[in-house]
């Protein structure tokens, strides 16, 4: 078994640009169903909680939102808690927005966009979050996005990604052969845990991008988080 010591640098399949869309959106589900299994949404719930405090109203950005389950939860939980959410998801593959709208009922207003999370500076968002994103990201690319959510984020940002743990790559391939996910998902999900970060690697890059302030904490299973509240 290869060491997980250090970041394995390779690339998904998931992430390739040549990636049937029909193949694609299988990929996508089967991830909500992951991200179900794994309680995936309630850091970044809790985080929210915590961001909101007594504001009736919030503008968020999520970066990265993939089949839009994230933002569904977002949508579901601010309206439970009675605050008016402008939920807004930004993702670069041209294939996730189709699949989010598929998943998203009528009752749910989420603005889905494809592009550079980038072209969206300057619009006065409140929280900006992602989740599963940043593993993805090479070292340059990490402190860009980090040096935009602390520049554009009113009331904070979050981050949700996976934690670099040996449990957790010797346990998710019996987890996805039991669940039956696609091959894909069962690949890109090992390879997303070797790819992901420690607690103790996260200091020096929020040092490099100026986000001294951040928080990172682990979150139950295997979740590994940094949290900027204003």
């Amino acid at each position: 078994m290869k060491s997980l010591a250090s970041r394995m640098i390779a690339e998904e399949a998931m992430d390739s640009p040549d990636l049937d869309p029909a193949i694609y959106d299988a990929v996508l589900h089967d991830l909500g169903r992951v991200n179900r299994v794994t309680l995936a949404a309630r850091p970044t719930l809790a985080f929210l909680k915590r961001a909101a405090a007594s504001a009736q109203s919030l503008k968020i950005l999520d970066v990265g939102y993939g089949d839009g389950g994230m933002l569904r939860a977002i949508a579901r939980r601010a309206a439970a808690r009675g605050i008016a959410a402008a939920c807004t998801g930004i993702d670069l593959n041209p294939h996730s927005a189709a699949t989010a709208r598929a998943l998203t009922p009528s009752d749910l207003e989420i603005d889905y966009r494809t592009g550079d999370y980038a072209a969206l500076a300057g619009q006065g968002w409140d929280v900006i979050v992602s989740s599963l994103v940043v593993h993805h990201m090479s070292h340059g690319e990490l402190i860009a996005f980090l040096r935009f959510m602390e520049a554009e984020a009113a009331r904070g940002w979050f981050v949700n990604d996976l934690h670099r743990h040996r449990l957790a790559h010797i346990g998710y391939p019996l987890l996805a052969r039991l669940m039956r996910w696609h091959p894909i998902v069962r690949a890109d999900g090992r390879l997303s845990i070797a790819r992901s970060y420690r607690p103790g690697e996260w200091p020096a890059i929020l040092e490099a991008a100026g986000a001294e302030h951040a928080r990172v904490y682990r979150a139950f299973p295997f979740r590994l988080c940094v949290e900027r509240l204003r």
